[in-house]
């Protein structure tokens, strides 16, 4: 088999095509044939040991997969050859086959293509985790999204609108307001790019008024931290939820005076613990986002899609915040 391999810190361009025995499943665990990797920001951390997870060398980024079970080992009830899963985990994804627990699995519908399936597993998992037991979004609220036309984005746009918020895109060009509009978002807001003066900051904060309204925003969904946040926050109505997701642009520093005077919540979303500590939640979480996909009601835009041989392309355009939506790199037929 094949796999994508990072075996010195660097780039994605350091990535190195490995030929590799194929791997067997042990007591408890299942061979998948991968159809289908979802390509994240963290995938372009954690080659160059910039994330908090520092694998091994040599292993494979990728931490979302989609395929079919092609051998089981001793005592692996949940599984049989043919079934069609997919997975999440921490790396290991950007290869042909890979050996999992079986209650690392999740079952993928007929209905659901293996792109699909593989990316909206971290994006869709974390926005609606997020929506759901840490905002405890209502139908009805006003809901800001920045970054709204990434993966992330428009997996909070899309799910947003399903569970009834009016739905606010904050994104960086008039191409990605389309994206968000298609996507369901009711108002976009353009801003510019970063570093922010403070007159620039103010006109951001204002524009943002402007869309959420007198009340401002009931919760707000920022996977971009940087200068975006601080008029973000200012934009929160009373009683808000800020939902922190991620730091594409940088960490920032907010000012806590404002969650006093408004009585706002800053709410950290780590979707990682969820699935640790609650995984039976999580997979009846992972269901319903499946049942949603074969519904209609949420669907993922996969602007690229890469074979195996040029993963290395892949993780570079989310790297260099170049993808629209959401980058999948496929592998077989």
């Amino acid at each position: 088999m094949k796999a994508l391999r990072s075996h010195a810190k660097g780039g994605p361009e350091t990535l190195s095509l490995d030929e590799l025995a194929d791997p067997a499943p042990g007591p408890g665990e299942v061979l998948v044939a991968v159809k289908a990797c979802g390509i994240n920001f963290p995938d372009t951390l954690i080659v160059e040991d910039l994330y908090q997870y520092k694998p091994e060398r040599p292993f494979s980024p990728g931490a979302e997969v989609a395929g079919v079970v092609e051998a089981v080992g001793s005592g692996v009830t949940r599984w049989q050859v043919g079934d069609r899963v997919s997975s999440v985990m921490m790396w290991g994804g950007l290869t042909e086959k890979i050996v999992l627990g079986q209650d690392q699995l999740f079952a993928v519908p007929d209905s659901v293509g293996f792109d699909a399936a593989a990316a909206i597993l971290l994006t869709y998992g974390t926005t609606l985790h997020a929506f759901r037991d840490r905002a405890q979004l209502q139908p009805g609220e006003t809901l800001l999204v920045l970054g709204a036309a990434g993966g992330t984005g428009l997996s909070a746009v899309q799910l947003g609108k399903a569970l009834g918020a009016r739905v606010i895109a904050a994104v960086s060009s008039e191409e990605k307001a389309a994206i968000a509009r298609a996507a369901g978002a009711d108002e976009t807001v353009i801003y510019g790019r970063p570093p922010f003066d403070r007159d620039a900051s103010r006109a951001l904060l204002g524009d943002l008024k402007a869309a959420c309204g007198p009340a401002g925003a009931a919760v707000i969904y920022d996977p971009v931290g940087g200068d975006y946040a601080e008029p973000a926050f200012r934009a929160i109505g009373f009683g808000g939820r800020y939902l922190v997701i991620g730091f594409t642009a940088g960490i920032p520093s907010l000012p806590l005076n404002l969650a006093l005077i408004k009585a706002a919540d800053i709410r950290g979303v780590f979707y990682g613990a969820f699935t640790a500590s609650d995984p039976e939640a999580n997979a009846a979480l992972i269901a319903e986002l499946y049942a949603m996909l074969a519904s209609g009601s949420i669907t993922p835009l996969i602007s690229e899609t890469f074979p195996l041989a040029r993963g290395g392309e892949a993780i570079a355009v989310l790297g260099e915040r170049r993808a629209l939506g959401k980058v999948v790199v496929q592998m077989g037929d």
